[in-house]
């Protein structure tokens, strides 16, 4: 295999993520519910991890649907509306459901009354009809099922969902970050066309370019640069070269994973504590490699094998977090299947390649393992390692005794 290949193949496939553009959330209605109804139509909810979907029939005037929420827990409840007369909370229709002490799923509607000071979703009649009302949760995801009446047979309406705590059996007051308040919008039951918001709209911006920015960073230009360390260094022709690509490499991955670590603080704490938290430990323990290269011993220095420990540990630990985040991320923004599918299918071509390297890497060791050593030069204190950059000395090509 030349290596001028490999050099080249790892450089295209490093600097040239930095350009994609950001994503928007789609859905899919090729899913599978409990009671084995098939919608036409959906529409990916910009926040609270939520999706719509429906079968609209014109000549009832009634809409099918089911309305979905991952990221759920016994201890959530959820709920759907429409709201003839506003766009906000006040005066809107809704359906709400939690599990309850037995286990069951409990779904009822509610009518918040218009002049409300606060959101209370007791049971009540609604304005209209609502007949098929079920619920299920499997997992994290609990799904709303109904038959709604549409209003007046309009077929554009303003929609709100949310999800919040309970309180024993009850449903108490939701949280007022940004995903939270933004959770409105308007929906075409015969178009199927929806709107949302204008903090909404800009909520699934934010998400969209968090998403984007840190599968970009954390999760491929981070196994890239460690690939590029791994491998590149073993061919003669890659040094010192290959320090220089590793290090541009992994600072560019820094950078942009920063810029989705911002983001992700801008849109708020929400429910995904484990995916914060992940986040969190990336961004600290990148931060501690970034003070691990300013502090890099040299070759021959007596801690230079500690710090190569420390360098590589510290390393694969955000590779593996990386790669576990962007799937939890995939999840919560639940965008269409072929965006988790791409990002599988980048992973299992740098894996290949990684397979592929590594052999080739012990090819080249056994073999020069059997083969004679070099003679040093006459004069050995003119004698000069030209790879001085790898591990105490030794390059995965050949090293010198005395720089171990």
């Amino acid at each position: 295999m030349d290596p001028r290949m490999i050099i080249s193949l790892l450089l295209v496939l490093c600097f040239p993520f930095t350009t994609l553009s950001q994503s928007t959330s789609t859905c899919s209605t090729a899913v599978t519910f409990s009671n084995k109804k098939s919608y036409t139509t959906c529409t990916a909810l910009p926040v609270l991890s939520s999706t719509l979907y429906w079968t609209y029939s014109p000549a009832t005037g009634t809409a099918d649907i089911a309305f979905s929420a991952t990221g759920i827990t016994s201890s959530n409840w959820v709920a759907w509306a429409l709201n003839p007369s506003g766009s906000g909370m006040g005066g809107s229709q809704a359906l709400v459901a939690y599990k309850n002490s037995s286990g069951a799923i409990h779904v009822y509607t509610s009518s918040v009354a218009s002049n409300s000071a606060s959101t209370e979703l007791t049971q009540s009649a609604l304005s209209f009809d609502v007949t098929n009302l079920a619920g299920e949760m499997t997992g994290s995801q609990m799904v709303i099922f109904g038959t709604v009446t549409l209003p007046g047979n309009e077929t554009t309406l303003n929609q709100v969902w949310q999800v919040g705590p309970l309180s024993g059996e009850s449903p108490a007051g939701h949280d007022l970050d940004s995903a939270h308040t933004s959770s409105s919008g308007t929906v075409n039951f015969l178009t199927g066309t929806s709107t949302i918001s204008g903090s909404g709209a800009s909520t699934l911006r934010k998400k969209n370019t968090h998403g984007v920015l840190n599968a970009v960073s954390w999760g491929t230009m981070m196994p890239l640069g460690a690939m590029i360390a791994r491998y590149v260094k073993v061919f003669e022709i890659g040094n010192p070269a290959w320090f220089y690509l590793h290090v541009a490499c992994q600072a560019s991955a820094y950078i942009v994973g920063v810029a989705g670590f911002g983001t992700g603080l801008n849109i708020g704490t929400g429910t995904y504590h484990t995916h914060r938290d992940i986040g969190i430990a990336l961004f600290s323990l990148g931060t501690l490699q970034v003070f691990a290269l300013l502090l890099r011993p040299k070759p021959d220095h007596k801690y230079r094998f500690h710090w190569n420990i420390y360098h590589h540990s510290i390393g694969y630990t955000v590779i593996i977090l990386s790669i576990v985040n962007v799937f939890k991320g995939l999840d919560i923004l639940d965008p269409a299947k072929k965006w988790k599918k791409a990002y599988i299918g980048i992973l299992i071509f740098l894996g290949s390649v990684a397979l592929v390297l590594e052999a080739v890497k012990w090819l080249m060791f056994l073999k020069k393992k059997r083969s004679p050593p070099s003679p040093l030069p006459e004069d050995k204190d003119s004698y000069t390692n030209p790879y001085g950059n790898g591990n105490n000395g030794v390059n995965g090509y050949r090293s010198h005794p005395a720089a171990v």
